[in-house]
């Protein structure tokens, strides 16, 4: 009698690569002598995918590649931009209600 083979579920688990890898990846692949297709294959990843590292690298630069839930710096700055906006709306307001009251 052979042992029953444990029930693989369907969809492969995603690897996560850290952000200096995709922005080494991304200088391998744009090495003339080397290349997308070939660096892809060597690293074990998608051309695809590395394309997709490589133009977002290009737009975003430093920020690129920030991780779940990380906003870019400008982003943040203007998160915290709207929410003081907010703070002075408000006391604005306030001064103009006492003013007229007195």
């Amino acid at each position: 009698m052979t042992a029953a083979l444990p029930l693989r579920s369907g969809k492969p688990k995603r690897r996560k690569h850290t952000k200096e890898f995709k922005q080494e990846a991304v200088k391998l692949a744009r090495q003339p002598e080397i290349g997308f297709a070939r660096a892809a294959k060597d690293l074990g990843i998608n051309e695809n995918m590395l394309h997709s590292w490589a133009t977002k690298l290009g737009k975003e630069g430093a920020d690129a590649f920030r991780g779940h839930g990380r906003k870019a710096a400008l982003e943040a700055e203007n998160e915290r931009l709207r929410r003081e906006n907010r703070t002075l709306i408000m006391e604005r307001e306030i001064l103009k209600k006492r003013r007229n009251s007195s």
